[in-house]
């Protein structure tokens, strides 16, 4: 019997975190290759440590999408980030470019011919998460997590908060009685700044975004509330930490509170069921939760690389199903085709929607009228409702 009573935490890091820098390059380049063509092929890493961007990978689409254009992109990025410091600037870094193009041998397994539909761009297991904790359906804790740097990063980019650098972390620790938050126990924040700043002044201007972000009454006592708890941070971002693609996927989740399969998603094109398996297996409990079937679902998806049907689909709602849980699996698969081509089919996800993704997590976001956050919809509801 699952816990009612206890205190869970998860963490978010901001756009300026060294890793999700990373991600953000890695996600404008699937960007870039996918607006030139839909069906194009990329996988691409990137390394970011002080004033150098490392690019590496392999893609199969247009030549227009050349190195220089992959360079000109990085750069953007850094500077959409917000860095132009001496240890870290967009225009001063050096980049090397390793990315070149797809294993054959991976090729042949993935692509569709006269006797095959197109399989899984590699095998793995996917999962998906919904709760009813919050009304985008995500666990509470990396939610507020979220919230809290997203709203200091609008008062950075907007000039409110010109003290504030770009590399931030934000951890929530809530109280769940009988198996619902009711309080934050603890907030920590960590904000990179400018120099010259106090501890004490850094707590100041970060308070009121987390005192808004929170619900009333759930501010944590002050000798509960962490600011820089080190005293300074001015050395910050890829200056202060290598960053890397693909490392931070609990906070790109859902933040601890279901399980992970182990793959990441930046970087990669929507063959990838890393990315689009998660993508579509949130989609599903994310309607589940939505139509009232269960206040908890998570739901696994495994494949193998060339085949094209998943080998399994498992249904876990920790005895929050209101209808037959076998059930809620078949129809399910009878409402979404989970084979790669019919998950991008039915996401639409061919199309250049990723860079967004890159910080502040993949789900609990708001669809977009160009496609982007697709599986964030909650359009299986009512055929969920009228199969049950």
């Amino acid at each position: 019997m699952s816990k009612k009573n206890f205190l869970f935490t998860s963490e978010s890091v901001s756009e300026g975190h060294p890793d999700k820098v990373a991600d953000r390059i890695s996600d404008a380049v699937v960007d870039a290759f996918l607006g030139a063509d839909p069906y194009a092929r990329v996988a691409v890493e990137t390394l970011v440590t002080t004033n150098l961007i490392v690019m590496a990978g392999e893609v199969r689409g247009p030549a227009s999408v050349n190195a220089a254009l992959m360079d000109e992109l990085a750069r953007h990025a850094v500077k959409d980030i917000g860095y132009e410091q001496d240890g870290f600037h967009w225009k001063n870094a050096e980049i090397i470019n390793r990315v070149h193009s797809q294993s054959a041998d991976i090729a042949q397994g993935v692509d569709s011919g006269a006797d095959k539909d197109e399989g899984a761009g590699d095998q793995g297991i996917m999962f998906g998460y919904a709760c009813n904790e919050t009304p985008v359906l995500m666990p509470a804790p990396i939610y507020y997590s979220h919230e809290i740097l997203k709203s200091l990063a609008e008062a950075r980019h907007s000039g409110a908060a010109p003290q504030l650098l770009p590399d931030s972390k934000s951890q929530v620790t809530l109280e769940y009685r009988d198996g619902k938050p009711v309080r934050a126990t603890s907030v920590v924040v960590s904000h990179q700044h400018v120099d010259g700043l106090s501890q004490a002044d850094i707590k100041e201007i970060v308070r009121p975004h987390v005192k808004n972000v929170l619900p009333e009454g759930w501010m944590p006592a002050d000798d509960q509330f962490y600011v820089n708890p080190t005293g300074r941070f001015v050395i910050g971002g890829p200056d202060g930490d290598t960053g890397l693609t693909g490392r931070k996927i609990i906070v790109d989740t859902y933040g601890g509170a279901a399980p992970h399969g182990g793959g990441a998603f930046s970087g990669k094109d929507p063959t990838k069921v890393d990315r689009s398996a998660a993508y579509a297996s949130r989609y599903l409990a994310k309607n589940v939760v939505a139509a009232g079937l269960a206040d908890k679902c998570v739901i696994q998806l495994s494949y193998a690389i060339g085949v094209s049907k998943p080998l399994s689909v498992y249904v876990d709602t920790s005895g929050t199903c209101k209808v037959d849980e076998d059930k809620l699996a078949l129809v399910l698969q009878q409402l979404v085709d989970l084979s790669p081509r019919g998950i991008r089919t039915h996401l639409g996800l061919n199309k250049p929607i990723y860079a967004r993704t890159a910080a502040y997590g993949h789900f609990g976001r708001s669809p977009d009228a160009d496609g982007g956050f697709s599986w964030e919809k909650t359009d299986l509801v009512e055929q969920l409702k009228k199969a049950f």
